[in-house]
C-alpha cells in the first residue's frame, strides 16, 4: 500500500495534481484510488490496509449500486421461498423509498452517516417512525446480502445498531407506548356491544376472534376439520396470506390448540348449517390444483375471504352499529360527518383476548400465567408476550393482597 502524489498537465496546459492510493486487494488485483488531499488518501490507505488483511475490502470499481443490490436481494428472497406478501413488501420498500433516495449510491459508499442521512430524508418526507424503522431494516438486509456476495466490505446498519447499544434500546423503549385499554384494546363493555350488534356471517367470525385471539390470517384459513366440538377446541394449523394463498402458521409456535367457551361452540354449530359449501379448489403459486377448501369463514363462493372486505363490510359497520365509533374526518353528500369503527383491524380483538386471558377471574378474566398466555397467543417466545402484554398483568402487591399476606403471616391460625 503506497500513497503518492501524481502531477499532470491538461490539454489546455494547466498543471493538475492529486494523491493516489496504490494497493493490491485481497485477490491480488492492483487498485488505484485518487484523492484531492493527502490526508484523505492516507485515511483511506490505513482503512483499506486493514480490510485487505482481514479479507473484507471491496473496491468501488468492484461494488454495485444499492438499486442493483436490491434486485439481488429480491432474487434471494424468491429463491429462499419467502411468502408472496413478504416479496411484495420488499418490492414496495425498494420502489417507493430506498431506490428514489439512495438507489444510485454504491453499497461500498454506504456508511453510518449515510444511513443516518437516509433516516433524516425519510422523516423529512413525512414517513412514520414505524415505517422508517422497517425501511432501515430492509436496507440492512440488502447490505447483508451484498456483503455475503463480496460486494460490500461491511454493513453500516448493523454497525449503527451496535453503537447505539443498550442506550438506544432504552430510548426506543421510552418512545414505544404501551397498549392501552380503550385506545388499542377494546373494553369489555365495547366487546359486549360489538357482539350484540353483530349478525349474519360476521357474528360467528367476531365471536371466534374475541374468544380465541387468532390472527386474521388464521381465521381466514380456519377449516371445519380444525374445530373439535366435543373437546371445545379450535386447532390452528394453517393460515391464508393477503393474496389468499394458504400455508402453515407464521412460526412453529403458531401451531396450537385453543380451548373455547360454549358460546363459540354453539355459534359455530349453527353457522356450519349456513356456511357456503360450494366445491372449490385452490391453486398454489405454480397453478397446480391442491386440496379442497372447507373454510369456516369463506366468502360467498367458498373461497378465502379478503381481509379488507371483512373490515369494510363486517367489523367496521358492526362497530358503528354498536356505538363503538369515531369521526372519520370525512363528510357525506349532505355535509354530515361520516363515522368509522373505533378499532381499525381485527388485531384489536386479539389484544382483547390477551387481556381477557390475563385479567383476574374476579375481574371477568381467566387469570392465566404468562407462559399459558404465550401458548394461547401463538407467540414464538415468552419475552414477546411479556413485552407486549406484561403491563396488563395484575400486581401482586396491591393494598388488599398486601393486607391478606400480612394477616396470613402475623396472625396465628385458629385451631
Amino acid at each position: 500500500m503506497s500513497v503518492r502524489k501524481r502531477v499532470w498537465t491538461t490539454p489546455k496546459g494547466e498543471e493538475k495534481s492529486a494523491w493516489v492510493a496504490d494497493y493490491l486487494d485481497a485477490k491480488g488485483t492492483r487498485r488505484l484510488k485518487t484523492f484531492k488531499l493527502k490526508k484523505h488518501a492516507d485515511a483511506f490507505a490505513a482503512t483499506a490496509n486493514v480490510e485487505v488483511r482481514e479479507g473484507t475490502h471491496v473496491a468501488d470499481s468492484a461494488s454495485i449500486t444499492v438499486a442493483k443490490a436490491g434486485d439481488m436481494w429480491l432474487a434471494s428472497g424468491e429463491a429462499n421461498g419467502l411468502e408472496r406478501s413478504s416479496i411484495a413488501q420488499r418490492k414496495r420498500h425498494l420502489a417507493l423509498h430506498i431506490v428514489p433516495l439512495i438507489g444510485p449510491t454504491l453499497v461500498s459508499k454506504i456508511s453510518v452517516p449515510a444511513v443516518r442521512s437516509f433516516e433524516d430524508e425519510l422523516r423529512a418526507k413525512g414517513t412514520s417512525a414505524a415505517m422508517v424503522k422497517k425501511l432501515v431494516v430492509s436496507l440492512g438486509s440488502i447490505l447483508s446480502d451484498a456483503q455475503e456476495r463480496g460486494l460490500a466490505a461491511k454493513n453500516p446498519v448493523r454497525d449503527m445498531k451496535s453503537r447505539r447499544g443498550a442506550s438506544g434500546r432504552r430510548a426506543e423503549g421510552r418512545q414505544k407506548s404501551r397498549l392501552t385499554v380503550g385506545e388499542d384494546i377494546p373494553t369489555p363493555d365495547e366487546v359486549r356491544r360489538i357482539l350484540e350488534a353483530a349478525s349474519g356471517r360476521w357474528r360467528p367470525l367476531l365471536i371466534t376472534a374475541v374468544f380465541t385471539g387468532m390472527r386474521a390470517s388464521e381465521l381466514r384459513g380456519l377449516r371445519w376439520q380444525d374445530i373439535d366440538f366435543d373437546e371445545r377446541t379450535v386447532r390452528v394449523r394453517q393460515r391464508a396470506d393477503e393474496y389468499g394463498i394458504i400455508g402453515p402458521p407464521k412460526s412453529e409456535a403458531g401451531i396450537r390448540d385453543i380451548p373455547v367457551p360454549p358460546i363459540v361452540v354453539h355459534t359455530l354449530r349453527e353457522w356450519r348449517l349456513a356456511c357456503p359449501r360450494r366445491a372449490t379448489r385452490r391453486t398454489d403459486d405454480t397453478g397446480k390444483a391442491a386440496t379442497e377448501l372447507h373454510l369456516v369463514f369463506p366468502n360467498g363462493l367458498g373461497k378465502v375471504e379478503n381481509y379488507k372486505n371483512i373490515l369494510r363490510r363486517g367489523f367496521g359497520p358492526v362497530q358503528i352499529a354498536a356505538g363503538v365509533s369515531v369521526l372519520s374526518g370525512k363528510i357525506d353528500k349532505e355535509g354530515q360527518p361520516i363515522l368509522a369503527g373505533k378499532y381499525g383491524g381485527l388485531h384489536a380483538l386479539r389484544h382483547f383476548f390477551a387481556s381477557w386471558c390475563i385479567n383476574r377471574p374476579r375481574d371477568g378474566g381467566l387469570g392465566l400465567p404468562l407462559k399459558v398466555v404465550q401458548e394461547r397467543m401463538g407467540h414464538a417466545t415468552i419475552s414477546m408476550t411479556g413485552d407486549v402484554y406484561g403491563h396488563l398483568f395484575p400486581r401482586a402487591d396491591d393494598a388488599d393482597e398486601m393486607a391478606a399476606a400480612e394477616r396470613a403471616l402475623l396472625m396465628p391460625h385458629a385451631t
